[in-house]
């Protein structure tokens, strides 16, 4: 079931500022409480729908997503443990950086890491599933990372006592430094793990099934939390940030959602009119060309471009038609094209070439002026 958009939930306009949303959240938030509609299941319903809206609009970050992006950049999904998939839980990443990035402050947290990863307009358009293998410190499963032989523990360490720094006077002063011993971890290792010779981790290359959703672009980031190296004496994983690379098409170009490209048409058609087929990435569909076109004529086939992340409606295709010169002519095709340009030189044929025409006459009354 679809989310409602929060900007409605609460009654406010796209440009409300942090007071007008305080505003709407406090008299909504009054009328829906809980403790006001006891046993009420709807209110309590409502209530939680507000808070959560208030929640991400009230923070400049989560608006800022959430403006981009919409639900898509909060949802979550489970992970596994070996081979897992990311759905849009950690997707673009660089958005809350500030907010993500402050939830361990310590040095024993694991290294996020970034892979960089090219994907085809095809694949972006589509949306698709990508394994790819990455070198990382993970946990060693030997000693499940105490970095301890089997059956046996490290012990405190005698120099701290367990604290992991020691006091150093230096005359008045007493100054607080990282214990040599154990190096501020506090315990010693006596006997070592055989996998990991006591160090907690081993590299390792890892296997992570990422989903790319449809729609993303050139500098999105997908987040995936956790799925970082190792932390140091059990601390948290740090996460994998996925760069995204467009490849180069050799057709379309992007631009946003939308899709452009060139498409040849000859002489006859820019003149008479007619049909032509022009590609996109679900197949071939007809483009009617009007009489009298001009080279560099846009046209613009709608839902025909990709797939917005932020509320999945499609951008369009836009065509630029190039006339192009015939080449490689025949006598009687010379002959023809003679016979239509003697026609144009006549005071009939002028009215064929109206910008020639103004051209040249612009270009006379330059030197004209030029004369005087």
């Amino acid at each position: 079931m679809s989310k409602s958009d929060y900007y409605q939930i609460l009654g406010i306009s796209k440009n409300a500022n942090e007071r007008e949303i305080k505003r709407a959240y406090k008299r909504l938030a009054i009328k829906f409480h809980p403790d006001r509609n006891p046993g009420n299941s709807s209110s309590e319903e409502k209530f939680k729908e507000i808070k959560e809206a208030y929640e991400v609009l009230n923070n400049s970050e989560k608006r800022a997503a959430y403006d981009k992006y919409g639900h898509s950049a909060f949802e979550q999904n489970s992970m596994g443990n070996e081979s897992e998939t990311s759905d849009f839980n950690d997707i673009f990443g660089d958005v809350f950086g500030d907010i993500f990035g402050n939830k361990q402050k310590t040095s024993n947290r694991g290294r996020d890491l970034q892979y960089n990863i090219e994907l085809t307009l095809e694949e972006v358009v589509k949306g698709i599933t990508k394994e790819i293998r990455i070198p990382i410190l993970d946990i060693c499963k030997m000693c499940n990372g105490s970095g301890s032989h089997p059956g046996t523990s490290s012990v405190s360490c005698s120099t701290c006592h367990g604290q992991g720094q020691i006091q150093m006077r230096q005359g008045f002063f007493a100054v607080q430094q990282t214990c040599p011993t154990c190096r501020g971890k506090g315990k010693i290792i006596k006997h070592p793990c055989n996998i990991c010779n006591g160090r907690r981790r081993i590299e390792k290359l890892k296997l992570i099934s990422i989903k790319i959703p449809s729609g993303i672009d050139t500098g999105d980031k997908i987040r995936l939390s956790g799925k970082g190296e190792a932390g140091e004496q059990g601390m948290p994983f740090g996460d994998l940030y996925v760069q995204i690379k467009i490849k180069k098409h050799h057709i379309f170009n992007r631009k946003e959602n939308n899709l452009y490209c060139e498409v040849p048409i000859n002489f006859s058609i820019a003149s008479l009119g007619g049909e032509i087929e022009v590609p996109t990435l679900d197949g071939r569909v007809k483009l009617k060309i009007p009489s009298e076109t001009q080279t560099g004529k846009l046209f613009r086939i709608y839902n025909r471009g990709v797939k917005s992340v932020r509320n999945g409606f499609k951008g369009d295709l836009f065509c630029k038609v190039i006339v192009e010169t015939p080449v490689k002519l025949n006598k009687y095709q010379k002959k023809l094209l003679k016979n239509l340009s003697d026609s144009f030189k006549g005071p009939n044929g002028i009215q064929n070439i109206p910008k020639s025409k103004n051209f040249f006459d612009i270009v006379r009354k330059f030197f004209d002026d030029l004369r005087k």
